[in-house]
């Protein structure tokens, strides 16, 4: 069957778009939890604190892309290239989710600051691509990795948690906040708390408007880590947008994601 080329790049669109399913790959399982070794992550820890406003007006955390110095960006590099050095299987599984975390956020980082400036980060990776995220973009433990496979493969189906949604930052304004201070064994769990709370209390999150329920795109590319998404939201809803809830049924609603860059 024929199709026409207006035909064909609205296919390809809409698969583009398409967020990947959950589909674990089983190496990376292993763990020892009887190991109290630590993952030093104080290099991008130091960069965060100095680059991500997390008191921005809009409520939307920022990177200072431009502001980034050659330095910096060795410092990036060292902290990537001691990572990419570990194998995570040898640590305890809380070790690990920070590991993986930090891991994406900081390729993802890594990626805009070697093209910068760009206006969002759909427009790397190559011509046919919808961003970089299918790119093979570092090795670790003689594995190489995409971005979705860290988020897709690793992340979500080994620890099956809907607040990893809230913790990959994609550098763009509709994405969850990318956090001011690196991911830790110990920090982590308070981390996703605050992170899913400052989403889904941002308008960008959740809001009602028009008379109807508005909602982030997330929600309906990864609606299976949500199966009982009004649960969820009302979870981590400040009193105001609870008692909407509470008053206004979750059904059919719209959504929305703003993919331009998260600078200031």
């Amino acid at each position: 069957m024929r199709i026409g080329l207006a035909s064909f790049f609205l296919l390809f669109s809409v698969l583009a778009l398409a967020a990947p399913k959950s589909e674990l790959w089983p190496v990376w399982q292993a763990s020892r939890e009887a190991s109290v070794a630590k993952i030093d992550h104080a290099l991008w820890h130091d960069l965060l604190r100095r680059y991500v406003d997390d008191h921005h007006p809009s409520g939307i955390n920022r990177f200072d892309y431009a502001r980034v110095h050659s330095q910096d960006l060795r410092q990036l590099d060292t902290y990537l290239r001691t990572l990419t050095s570990l194998d995570p299987r040898t640590y305890a599984k809380a070790e690990q989710k920070a590991y993986w975390i930090n891991l994406y956020n900081a390729l993802t980082v890594q990626l805009m600051l070697q093209q910068w400036p760009v206006s969002s980060i759909t427009k790397l990776g190559p011509w046919y691509a919808f961003g970089p995220w299918d790119e093979t973009v570092a090795e670790v433990a003689g594995h190489a990795l995409t971005l979705n496979d860290i988020e897709h493969r690793i992340l979500r189906p080994i620890w099956q948690d809907a607040r990893i949604h809230y913790a990959v930052n994609c550098a763009s304004l509709g994405c969850p906040n990318l956090q001011a201070s690196a991911f830790t064994a110990g920090n982590s769990d308070a981390l996703l708390e605050q992170a899913a709370s400052d989403f889904i209390n941002h308008p960008r999150g959740v809001r009602w408007q028009d008379g109807r329920w508005r909602l982030s795109s997330i929600y309906d590319w990864y609606s299976v880590d949500f199966p009982h998404l009004a649960e969820h939201l009302k979870r981590y809803a400040k009193p105001a947008l609870r008692q909407q809830l509470d008053q206004q049924p979750l059904a059919n609603p719209s959504f929305a994601y703003d993919w331009a860059v998260n600078a200031p």
